[in-house]
Parts: C-alpha cells; sequence; structure tokens
C-alpha cells in the first residue's frame, strides 16, 4: 500500500463529521418523508474508494439523474469523475488494437507510478427505494495529473531512435541499460471499446442502500484501465502505448444533494 495512506483516516475522519452534521441539520418532516421516489432531476456526491492487492484508487463522482419510466424506477444521467491510480510492482501491456489483434505484445513493468484524471460519463439506475442498481462508465475525459516514471521494456525486436555524440539518429534496441526507459501517462482519455480504449477510464457497478434522507452506502466492482506512453517510441511496431486493466471492489458514501 502507498506510504500517503496515512493521510486517509484525517480525510475519513473529516468526511464522517460532515455526514453527521449533514443528517441531523435535516428538519424532522424531511426525515418522516421516508424513501418516496423524487419526481424529476436527482443527484449527489460518491466518496469513493476502490483497492485491491497493490491497487488503489480514491474517487470522488458528482452525478445527475432523471427518471425515463412513467413508474419512476428507471434512472439515467451523467456523472463527472475525479480519480487517482496508485500502484506497485505492475505491468502494462502494448495498448493500440492493430497490435494485440497480431499478438504483437510487449511489456512495460514498472515499480510504482500515479495518476489523476477527470472524466465525464453516463450511469443507469434501477431505483427500488432504499436499495439501488446502477453501473456507469467513463467516456470522455483527460489525465492531468502524473509524474514520468522509469520502466523496464520487454521486447525481443523493438527499436527506438535516440542522437548520438554527433547529432546523428541511431536505433538502439531495448536491451540491457536501454531496456529502462521514461514513461508518462497518456493525457487524453476517450471510451472507444476494448482494445481502441485511450488513457485512463473507469466502468463501475454497484448496489446503494440508504440509511437515512440524506446518506447512503455504496459497494460495488470497478474495472479500471490506466495507460502509459513511452517517451521513446518503438519504431518497429510504430507504438508508444502500454496498457493495465484491473478489477477492484469498491465501497462509497454517498451524500445526495437533494435529500428525500
Amino acid at each position: 500500500m502507498p506510504k500517503f495512506t496515512h493521510l486517509l483516516k484525517p480525510i475519513f475522519v473529516a468526511l464522517f463529521l460532515c455526514i453527521v452534521i449533514q443528517v441531523n441539520s435535516q428538519p424532522l418532516g424531511a426525515q418522516q418523508r421516508s424513501f418516496a421516489i423524487r419526481e424529476g432531476l436527482s443527484g449527489g456526491f460518491d466518496f469513493g474508494l476502490a483497492a485491491k492487492g497493490n491497487h488503489f484508487s480514491p474517487s470522488l463522482v458528482y452525478y445527475e439523474l432523471t427518471p425515463v419510466t412513467k413508474s419512476k424506477t428507471i434512472f439515467l444521467g451523467w456523472t463527472a469523475r475525479v480519480s487517482a491510480f496508485y500502484g506497485n510492482d505492475l505491468n502494462y501491456y502494448t495498448a493500440p488494437a492493430r497490435l494485440t489483434r497480431v499478438e504483437n505484445i510487449d511489456t512495460v513493468r514498472f515499480g510504482r507510478l500515479s495518476q489523476t484524471s477527470l472524466n465525464l460519463g453516463i450511469r443507469g439506475e434501477w431505483n427500488l427505494g432504499r436499495l439501488q442498481l446502477g453501473a456507469s462508465v467513463d467516456l470522455l475525459g483527460f489525465t492531468f495529473l502524473g509524474r514520468s516514471r522509469i520502466g523496464r521494456v520487454y521486447s525481443s525486436t523493438g527499436l527506438f531512435s535516440q542522437t548520438d555524440s554527433l547529432g546523428q539518429d541511431v536505433q538502439k534496441s531495448f536491451q540491457g541499460p536501454d531496456a529502462f526507459q521514461a514513461a508518462s501517462p497518456t493525457r487524453l482519455n476517450v471510451k472507444l471499446l476494448g482494445a481502441h480504449d485511450r488513457g485512463m477510464l473507469t466502468t463501475e457497478v454497484y448496489a446503494r442502500m440508504y440509511f437515512g434522507p440524506s446518506i447512503a452506502l455504496k459497494v460495488g466492482y470497478q474495472w479500471l484501465t490506466t495507460e502509459m506512453a513511452l517517451n521513446n517510441r518503438d519504431q518497429v511496431a510504430n507504438n508508444d502505448r502500454f496498457r493495465h486493466r484491473a478489477g477492484l471492489p469498491y465501497v462509497a458514501l454517498t451524500l445526495p444533494l437533494n435529500p428525500w
């Protein structure tokens, strides 16, 4: 687990105090309205954490939903997600679909990396009163934070160009000391389905249970994709993008902006 996790305790303590204040500040009449499905638009915030093994991804999501059925049980809407990813000892594999289809797969291994993104997406939800079931997917965004890291490239055929002391470009292989290459997060995030995806994207399924008009617990599962781009492009494969996929259990607290 990354070293900064000692910061989580004060963050979650502060969040818990905000929740207590919000719940206790609700008028008695509002608390007695029980869990009748609202008319029109609903929205709120999900404060979440997805983690498994050497993967760690906190997130803050704002969402808005509107009913699309007369029974007001099916809702559709949009999300804005700020999420970070931290990991240790991770393998990233050749990303472009044109290369994965012919099994031209190379690997870059990173000892540690991190990146943070802002993505817009869509969400669907089935409202059963206290319980809601749903799914969401990131569609478009950008990764605005993420340091350059040194990774080890495993490629038996790859070559990259480097300028020598005479100012001439020479071809070198990813072997020996030259196997250690700098890479940075892919900045543009676009959902294009499967191997065509680009950047850092999250897809999730979830169940949410309300314990009061102003607070709910959300549990689910996330499929998280991240990408790194080599500074020195592989000239043989004409590629600099490498992808890592992870499946992570997820838990969040939901604070609705318009309590039931």
